[in-house]
């Protein structure tokens, strides 16, 4: 690989391969999706945000030593696999330009697999990234359902909507000790494991709390310095507490938020109907759609 550096061309060491696994598989799968981002401006199925989301948790996959392949600028291709309960998800991530042979990479993911043990696993690819798509094809995966990337321009974000009568925003910088609400779905762990990623930030932990001091919804939103994108994820509002304009008045201020940090682009993925209407309606626009893959028994 040459790279021009002051008109001389110099000669860059093809990506060896190297594993990681616990903090610093998240850190190398950080910088990876980050330097995806700033190579790509809409490329893939996920955002460095995405990695320490799912790091809420621990899982059987913290632990197993991960590929990735590495050159004199840091991680340009990797396979991360991870335990989410009744299935496992392996998704291949490459740098543009800058990744090894796609079989190579593959190669490495079918030894994790069986290595893994798992009966089942699944993979989000976007629908244009043929070359993956055949690998996973002929290594048994099938396609089943859908997904979307929606993007907004920082710029024109909707105004902040404030929550119905009888609700309050409140944010986890002053949380006055009071329980995550997302104890319930990602155990007694989770505000102390969000604290470790480099990326989570209190003031974007948004809920809202019901007359009764319960929490009616929450909206998790991502700041990421190094690509200047704003992720939402996750976002819930609570079956009792539908439909009264609880998500709205979360996102428009956690948008608002995310520009306030200097983010100029702005992101969030969805499957329903009713998720693509609240983030079309707030000036998201569609841009990728992706395919779950999935395999019912190991390759």
């Amino acid at each position: 690989m040459r790279r021009h550096r002051g008109g001389f061309a110099i000669v860059v060491g093809m990506p060896t391969r190297k594993v990681g696994a616990g903090n610093e598989r998240l850190a190398l799968a950080t910088r990876l999706l980050q330097r995806l981002r700033l190579a790509d401006a809409t490329a893939g199925a996920w955002e460095a945000a995405d990695v320490q989301w799912w790091s809420r948790s621990p899982r059987r996959s913290d632990d197993i030593a991960t590929p990735f392949w590495v050159d004199d600028d840091g991680p340009v291709a990797a396979v991360l696999l991870t335990d989410w309960g009744a299935r496992w998800g392996v998704d291949v991530v490459r740098v543009p330009g800058m990744a090894p042979d796609i079989d190579e990479v593959w190669g490495e993911a079918r030894g994790l697999m069986t290595a893994a043990g798992s009966q089942s696993y699944e993979s989000l690819v976007p629908e244009d990234d043929q070359e993956l798509i055949s690998r996973l094809v002929a290594s048994g995966f099938e396609p089943s359902s859908r997904a979307y990337v929606a993007w907004m321009d920082a710029g024109v974000r909707p105004p902040v909507v404030e929550p119905p009568n009888g609700y309050w925003l409140v944010d986890r910088a002053d949380s006055g000790g009071r329980p995550h609400p997302m104890v319930a779905r990602s155990g007694h762990e989770v505000e102390e494991r969000l604290r470790r990623c480099a990326l989570y930030d209190p003031a974007l932990d948004l809920a809202v709390r019901a007359g009764d001091g319960s929490f009616a919804g929450y909206a998790l939103f991502w700041a990421d310095p190094v690509t200047r994108v704003g992720l939402l994820e996750p976002m819930r509002v609570e079956d009792a507490h539908a439909r009264r304009g609880l998500a709205r008045a979360m996102l428009s201020e956690g948008l608002n938020r995310l520009m306030e940090r200097g983010m100029t682009r702005l992101k969030v993925g969805f499957e329903t109907e009713a998720a693509r209407n609240l983030y079309v309606g707030a000036g998201f626009r569609p841009a990728a759609a992706l395919r779950n893959f999935s395999k019912l028994s190991q390759p």
